[in-house]
């Protein structure tokens, strides 16, 4: 009864952002919130739908880092692997969202943090998205894409 009871509590925090992580001493499975890395990478100075992104994430029960603008694929890397994220989320408005991405999946890679769901959003061509899923891309949102769409993405693929 008691195992049944923390499936039910962790089903519904799963529901709420959470994804379940581990069992505590009693043999109940134990819930965390779901951690995105929000980041800018490149020269692109434009975060404001990023920020609105990170708003809807925290809104749906996500702890969001945001990384800020301007920041290089290896900063990106490093500060997925230090803050043991659950996502990696790029925003990319410049149009080099294919070169910047082969870089990020190569720092990912070499800091140990390729195995955490990826997603990208900004101004990207339905032409270009073969090509970042290709590098590993788990999930694109181009300008203009729903924030409830991305929040369930990132429910659903992270508690799978």
């Amino acid at each position: 009864m008691k195992n049944e009871k923390a499936s039910r509590t962790v089903a519904l925090n799963a529901a709420r952002g959470y994804t379940v992580v581990a069992m505590n001493d009693e043999g109940e499975k134990t819930a965390k919130p779901i951690r995105v890395l929000i980041a800018k990478p490149g020269l692109d100075g434009h975060d404001v739908g990023a920020k609105v992104v990170c708003r809807a994430l925290m809104a749906a029960g996500m702890e969001v880092i945001y990384t800020g603008l301007r920041q290089s694929p290896a900063a990106i890397a490093r500060a997925a692997r230090d803050e043991a994220v659950d996502v990696v989320g790029l925003s990319v408005l410049s149009g080099a969202h294919v070169p910047l991405c082969k870089k990020v999946a190569a720092e990912l890679k070499a800091a140990g943090a390729d195995e955490v769901l990826w997603i990208v959003g900004g101004n990207i061509p339905s032409g270009d998205q073969p090509a970042l899923a290709a590098l590993g891309v788990d999930g694109i949102f181009p300008t203009g894409a729903k924030l409830q769409a991305i929040v369930d993405f990132i429910r659903e693929k992270v508690a799978s």
